[in-house]
């Protein structure tokens, strides 16, 4: 009875053991995979090609310039920005943010991303010009692109190059539309009218529609065509439909493909290895639109997303790195001689006056001068901007204001359309610090200190934590979505400035929100100010 008793306590320790050494390997084995979101910041609209073991990605940034980003991957987890398919988009008063105009949450839309016969094409259409848009180059590392375009602007088009040599755009909403392009790909094809592809794109649902069908990134595997979109049954959460046809002509028949926390459009790629992903990309409020990777099998000639009709958390590939200093990055401001560009984790608020900005006038830092009058911080030209990252993150920047001039107001800000800003203006000859937030779509100043010396910093905290994953909202999940104000005399105590900011995710400026460096004018132009440093940190 004894032994038996013995052996019973042994069998129990060891499964004791067993379970305690399982349970203190899982986090190290979730530790070593790649966890969804793959990146947690504003990368929305993405694009994706494999050519070789390299995947390369395009997104959408619309008013800011350079514009449609081109990422980097070996891994489809760790992206770093390589280049941009252009660096204006047009010379116009929107884009330029003149004569009261701009482009928020206009400029360049959804890009297609495509690889074909050893050249790498982009396509994008913007309405603020009227134009659709194909970039086209054999290094898509270092660029040099042809630049096309023609009209009309071809809403959400997908570009499609077909095994019998015919090229093709898909293109609009809900009643999907396609249209054939000249060899060259300079314009539509004369004799050769659009056609509708497909009558009503969420029909698949079975509901009434809230948003259209939308964003069309069409493939072709083993002879199938496949054609995905994003629509949202009215008071539905955003859905990705898919719909399959054995002749680009049809027909077409489509089925709902996921319906998860609002996790779509986008479309397919696959690894070296065999295997097969939908990249995809989820409104996560104030931080943007953030994307996905879920894995996808085959079943039936049908591309079968996720695991059970949920996304994973953790996915079989190479765990993420972060994403400083490759999406975003901290910036000291030093240049070797002769080189005066900005890093490409840079984009600046519309078309920038080239003539009223530097790093190299004064070595290790950079001058944002003044040339024009403004009424506002939205107006004002030449705002740098870097996403911000959730769950949080935190930056800052030190600032030299001794050749302000009375009435400039330069600073650091957390951007959208309901913004909030930290910064020094000259009033009368006296520097002060204010802290403005922004109430009912108006600019508030909330605290003003009187500041007697030229060298300050300041820190943005955003606190994106607290999201509801279960929510349907198209927009407005529940987070925290708070922006923290700090200023220092030192750059080493800081103190709390006015009050957190609530920031909202708004259409009428489509974008996650941004760390911004500023300086305007409201009274004379002439002045500068100069930033010594720009430091980001998350977790």
């Amino acid at each position: 009875m004894k032994k038996i008793n013995v052996n019973m306590k042994n069998t129990i320790y060891r499964l004791w053991m067993t379970a305690l050494i399982i349970t203190l390997k899982v986090p190290c084995l979730y530790a070593q995979k790649a966890t969804n979101p793959i990146i947690y910041a504003d990368v929305p609209d993405i694009s994706m090609v494999r050519v070789g073991d390299s995947y390369y990605m395009s997104s959408t940034t619309m008013h800011m310039n350079p514009g449609v980003p081109i990422m980097k991957s070996t891994d489809l987890v760790n992206w770093k920005i390589i280049n941009y398919a252009y660096d204006t988009l047009a010379d116009l008063p929107a884009l330029n943010l003149t004569d009261g105009q701009n482009a928020y949450s206009k400029g360049s839309w959804a890009s297609s991303l495509r690889y074909h016969k050893g050249i790498y094409y982009v396509t994008t259409f913007a309405y603020t010009t009227g134009e659709t848009y194909i970039f086209k180059t054999k290094d898509i590392e270092k660029g040099n692109w042809e630049r096309i375009s023609f009209k009309p602007a071809y809403h959400d088009n997908s570009l499609f190059f077909d095994d019998d040599g015919k090229v093709y755009l898909i293109y609009d909403a809900e009643r999907l539309k396609i249209v054939e392009l000249n060899e060259d790909l300079k314009g539509v094809k004369p004799g050769v009218t659009e056609r509708v592809l497909i009558e009503s794109a969420s029909a698949p649902t079975g509901k009434e529609v809230g948003l259209s069908a939308e964003g069309s990134q069409l493939f072709k595997v083993k002879g199938k065509y496949y054609l995905f979109n994003i629509c949202a049954p009215r008071g539905g959460m955003r859905t990705v439909i898919i719909h399959r046809a054995d002749n680009i002509n049809g027909p077409w028949e489509g089925k709902v493909g996921l319906q998860d926390r609002g996790i779509a459009q986008g479309g397919l790629v696959d690894t070296p290895d065999g295997r097969w992903f939908s990249y995809l990309f989820r409104d996560f409020a104030a931080v943007g639109r953030v994307p996905y990777l879920v894995p996808v099998k085959w079943e039936e000639g049908w591309p079968v997303l996720a695991e059970n009709g949920k996304v994973p958390e953790h996915l079989d590939l190479p765990a993420g790195k972060g994403l400083i200093p490759n999406l975003v990055a901290s910036d000291e401001f030093n240049r070797k001689k002769g080189e005066a560009a900005l890093p490409l984790v840079w984009q600046w608020n519309h078309n920038p006056d080239n003539a009223l900005w530097s790093v190299t006038e004064r070595k290790g830092f950079l001058r944002l001068k003044t040339g024009r009058i403004d009424t506002g911080f939205l107006q004002a030209r030449n705002t740098l901007t870097q996403r911000t990252i959730g769950p949080t993150s935190s930056a800052s920047v030190a600032l030299d204001v001794s050749k302000m001039k009375d009435g400039d107001f330069a600073g650091f800000s957390a951007f959208q359309k309901e913004y909030g800003s930290v910064g020094v203006k000259i009033d009368a000859g006296q520097k002060s610090i204010i802290m403005i937030t922004t109430d009912n779509d108006k600019p508030v100043e909330v605290k003003r200190i009187p500041l007697d010396q030229d060298q300050i910093y300041f820190r943005i905290d955003c606190d994106f934590t607290g999201m509801n994953d279960e929510a349907n909202n198209l927009y407005a999940l529940n987070g925290k979505d708070e922006a923290s104000f700090f200023y220092s005399l030192d750059g080493k105590v800081w103190k709390p400035i006015g009050r957190p900011l609530k920031m909202k995710y708004s259409i009428p400026h489509f974008m996650g929100y941004r760390f911004a460096l500023f300086n305007y004018a409201t009274k004379n132009i002439g002045g500068y100010a100069d930033f010594d440093y720009f430091h980001i940190n998350y977790k």
